[in-house]
């Protein structure tokens, strides 16, 4: 199974650093029943790109809490046997759980498939967004379309070579 991981740019760096990603247990996201039946897709790359998504929707909240993170979200993709990623049954179509799973597990970095990274140009409407955050979650209109923002960057894709590079 496929899992997206999120994290912060500070995240990916302590996560090579210590040569895994952890500590357990770890929110990722990945294409669960709740998020094929939100969804309504059968065709597996775009439930791939939703769960995606929905892990850079997760980052983007890593970077709210932590200022001193650069402004860029940061996911990694890994394979895990299937029995390792848990959804949690009673939270299946809470819209804020949509794709969620739970690792109880540290997963060693050399099984990553890949890092997804917003580029150098969305640090601006990212840091805007991460700022906004906090008031689009109490119903504030104008912040909510700040945070939509952050939507209009696509993550690009890196090689796990290319992390050292990337942490610099």
């Amino acid at each position: 199974m496929r899992v997206y991981v999120p994290l912060t740019l500070s995240g990916l760096a302590e996560a090579y650093k210590e040569g895994q990603l952890g500590p357990a247990p770890l929110t990722a996201y990945a294409v669960t029943p709740a998020l094929r039946e939100w969804y309504l897709s059968d065709d597996i790359e775009e439930l791939e790109y939703a769960a995606l998504s929905r892990a850079a929707q997760a980052s983007l909240r890593l970077l709210a809490v932590d200022p001193r993170a650069p402004r860029r979200r940061a996911v990694v993709a890994v394979d895990v046997p299937d029995g390792q990623a848990v959804a949690d049954p009673d939270r299946g179509l809470d819209q804020s759980a949509l794709g969620e799973v739970r690792i109880e597990a540290a997963i060693p970095l050399a099984k990553a498939a890949a890092v997804h990274l917003d580029a150098d140009d969305a640090e601006r409407d990212i840091s805007a967004a991460a700022d906004a955050l906090g008031a689009a979650d109490l119903g504030d209109d104008d912040a909510q379309f700040t945070v939509d923002g952050a939507e209009d960057h696509e993550l690009l894709w890196y090689a796990t070579q290319e992390i050292p590079n990337l942490i610099e």
